[in-house]
C-alpha cells in the first residue's frame, strides 16, 4: 500500500466524453485524497467536438486540481496515452478511459496493492459488458496478442493501470493507435518491471460510441501491430541470437599490451 508520502497521477484520454468525463474526475479525486494529497488529475481531450473542450475549462476554473491537455486535432488513443504519460509529474500514475466503462473508485484496489516489489498493476475485466461482437473480437485480440507477444498479463485490453513513474520515463512510447497497449507493457516488461493483476468491474457504456470499431482505425491498429512484433520480437531476438554468436566467437584471450611489457 502507498504511503501519505507517495504522490500520484491521474489522467484521462478523452474524445467526445462529455457527458461521462465530469464524473470521472470528482470520483478520482474523491478517491485518491484518502491516500494522499499529493495528487492531480489530467484530461486528454483528444480533439472532441461535442462541446468537451468548454466544459472542461468550465471544471478547471472550479477544481484547482484539474489539468486540460487539449489537442487541436484527433491523434488517436495512443497519442492521447503518450500525452497522458508525458504531463503526468508524480510518483505513480493511474490512467483509465474517459468514456466511464470502469469504476474509477476502485483505484483504492489498485493503491492499496502497490507495495514495494510491484512496478505495475494490471486490471482483469471480471465480466464485460459490451455488445456479443465486441466481446468475441476483444476476446480473440487478447489471446492472440498474448501469444504473439508474450505478455505477463491476461487482459491487455483492460484499460485500468496504475504505473510507477520511473517506469514510465524508460520507455519509449511510439504507437498511435490502440497497439500502445501491447507497446507499453511489452516495453515495461523489457525494462524488469514487476507486474501484478487484479479483477476490477466493467460496466455498460451509458454515453456516447465507441470509436475503435471504424475500418481506418482497425487497419491503423493492426499495420502497427506488425511493426510492433517486427521489432520486439523478431528484430530483437535476431540481436540477441547475434550478439551470444559473437561472444561465442571471441578469443579466449584478447592481447593486452601491458602484460608484453612486463614481460
Amino acid at each position: 500500500m502507498i504511503s501519505k508520502r507517495n504522490s500520484v497521477s491521474i489522467f484521462f484520454p478523452c474524445y467526445n466524453d462529455r457527458q461521462s468525463i465530469g464524473k470521472l474526475i470528482t470520483d478520482a479525486s474523491e478517491t485518491v485524497r484518502k491516500f494522499t494529497k499529493k495528487y492531480e488529475v489530467i484530461v486528454v481531450d483528444d480533439g472532441s467536438t461535442d462541446g468537451s473542450r468548454i466544459y472542461l475549462n468550465n471544471l478547471a476554473k472550479k477544481y484547482s486540481y484539474l489539468k486540460l491537455i487539449f489537442h487541436q486535432q484527433n491523434l488517436g488513443y495512443g497519442g492521447a496515452l503518450r500525452s497522458g504519460f508525458k504531463a503526468a509529474k508524480n510518483e505513480l500514475i493511474f490512467y483509465t478511459d474517459g468514456d466511464g466503462q470502469y469504476d474509477v473508485s476502485e483505484l483504492s484496489i489498485l493503491l492499496s496493492l502497490m507495495s514495494k516489489d510491484v512496478d505495475f498493476i494490471n486490471g482483469m475485466k471480471m465480466s464485460r459488458h459490451d455488445p456479443t461482437y465486441r466481446i468475441v473480437i476483444g476476446n480473440l485480440y487478447s489471446f492472440f496478442t498474448r501469444w504473439l507477444f508474450w505478455v505477463p498479463i491476461l487482459d491487455i485490453d483492460c484499460d485500468f493501470r496504475l504505473i510507477r513513474k520511473r517506469v514510465i520515463k524508460k520507455l519509449n512510447l511510439k504507437c498511435s493507435s490502440g497497439a500502445i497497449c501491447i507497446e507499453l507493457v511489452k516495453k515495461a516488461q523489457r525494462t524488469g518491471a514487476k507486474f501484478r493483476q487484479v479483477s476490477v468491474h466493467h460496466l455498460e457504456r451509458r454515453f456516447g460510441v465507441s470509436q475503435f470499431f471504424r475500418i481506418n482505425r482497425i487497419l491503423i491498429t493492426l499495420s502497427e501491430l506488425l511493426m510492433l512484433w517486427l521489432e520486439l520480437m523478431l528484430i530483437y531476438k535476431l540481436l540477441r541470437v547475434f550478439k551470444r554468436l559473437r561472444l561465442q566467437l571471441l578469443p579466449p584471450y584478447i592481447y593486452n599490451p601491458s602484460h608484453a611489457r612486463e614481460n
